[in-house]
């Protein structure tokens, strides 16, 4: 029994890069002998164990072997006789497919140093076809990578469109497409994973609502503010929002008919895609007020505390914040607002919030109970919001 690091750990490493989980491959064993030695096993369609100290994953040498269509039509062999090289083989690209002996020696059948030297995200065979998942964790790669230099390989690529064209990206489960989705907005270059997934026509499959979208005006406005975005927050759930909170390309924007065709797209790819409430509420929340939100300066008192009741930002000051990153981000593709310096917008609902909190309810409720409690709360709060106003108008009027 021979046991090897595998996969991202020998990758990052040599990258230079945080290793922040290690997966080990055992050549020459049975699932019996590792229980006699203390590990757990976890895996469901294969056998993949916990170390009984470190409870890192061991997974025993496998192939696979196509039988069927989707992420999971795979036949798998586990025996002792699989060798490392075979287990290697199975894996999605020549990075990935790299294993270090207890030595410290690299094994490296497929050529992932070279591609590592040469900048490439290449496949290490035409198996890589089989599984449809891969034009995810392609795409998902090369946003992660980018930043070094990274690009796929135009072989790699053409396999990416053929997967794509033979239609079974329709069989991932929803699942794993929002897994994967997920964890590319929170790379390095979010846009580049939507870029990939249109080079290559995998996104009229995943996501046809964003596909139809970016065909209307090239995507150039909304893919330039999800880059936006990205400079302003690392949070998927943020970037999200301002991937899918102004799909509809057929009504006026601004528009009740526009807010309300956004709001059931973006309920559509969430129900379809299994999106988190809290993602889904995000997104729903930029659609109908961002519009607002970018005139804040203009609005009265009552406007603006109606904005503040909407966004819940009593109750949850920390959506209302991404709220106001995703919106700043958004303001870009306005040419009115674009041409400002910065957001004051941001700035001004945040000032408002900030004063607004420090209004003791306890001391004005007094005698009060129930809804009379609630209205005297809200009455402090727009004359604070007034007198806020009062003070923005006077130094625009006298700077």
């Amino acid at each position: 029994m021979k046991i090897y690091l595998v996969g991202g750990a020998v990758r990052d490493r040599l990258l230079g890069r945080p290793v922040t989980e290690r997966d080990w491959v055992v050549v020459g064993a049975t699932p019996a002998e590792l229980l006699a030695q203390g590990f757990r096993p976890v895996g469901k369609d294969f056998p993949v164990f916990l170390h009984p100290r470190s409870k890192e994953e061991y997974a025993l040498a496998r192939t696979e072997c196509k039988a069927g269509r989707g992420y999971t039509g795979f036949v798998t062999c586990f025996d002792p006789s699989v060798t490392l090289e075979a287990d290697l083989r199975r894996r999605d690209l020549t990075i990935n497919a790299m294993a270090e002996d207890e030595n410290g020696r690299i094994i490296d059948p497929y050529g992932g140093q070279r591609d590592l030297a040469g900048r490439w995200l290449r496949h290490v065979s035409a198996a890589f076809a089989e599984d449809p998942l891969r034009v995810l964790r392609v795409a998902r790669f090369a946003a992660r990578y980018a930043p070094l230099g990274f690009r796929v390989a135009p072989e790699t690529l053409e396999l990416m469109r053929q997967i794509s064209a033979s239609g079974e990206l329709a069989d991932l489960v929803p699942e794993r497409v929002w897994q994967e989705l997920e964890r590319a907005l929170g790379e390095a270059r979010p846009r580049l994973f939507i870029d990939l997934l249109r080079a290559c026509g995998a996104l009229g499959w995943l996501l046809p609502e964003l596909d139809q979208r970016l065909e209307c005006d090239g995507g150039e406005p909304l893919l330039e503010a999800l880059e936006r975005v990205a400079m302003l927050s690392p949070q998927p759930e943020v970037r999200l929002a301002l991937l899918l909170h102004d799909l509809d390309p057929e009504q006026p924007p601004g528009t009740a008919a526009h807010r309300a065709a956004n709001l059931r797209l973006i309920d559509q790819i969430c129900d379809r895609c299994r999106i988190p409430n809290r993602h889904r509420q995000l997104a729903r929340l930029l659609a109908a007020q961002s519009l607002t939100a970018h005139a804040a300066l203009r609005l009265d008192a009552a406007a603006l505390l109606q904005l503040l009741d909407s966004l819940d930002a009593w109750r949850r000051p920390e959506r209302f914040e991404q709220f106001l990153l995703a919106a700043e981000a958004d303001a870009g593709r306005w040419p009115a607002l674009a041409a400002e310096s910065g957001y004051p917008q941001a700035a001004w609902l945040r000032r408002l919030h900030a004063a607004c909190r420090q209004i003791d309810a306890g001391q004005l409720s007094g005698t009060l109970s129930g809804k009379a409690i609630g209205e005297r709360l809200r009455q402090a709060r727009l004359a604070t919001i007034e007198q806020l106003r009062e003070t923005l108008t006077d130094s625009r009027e006298h700077p």
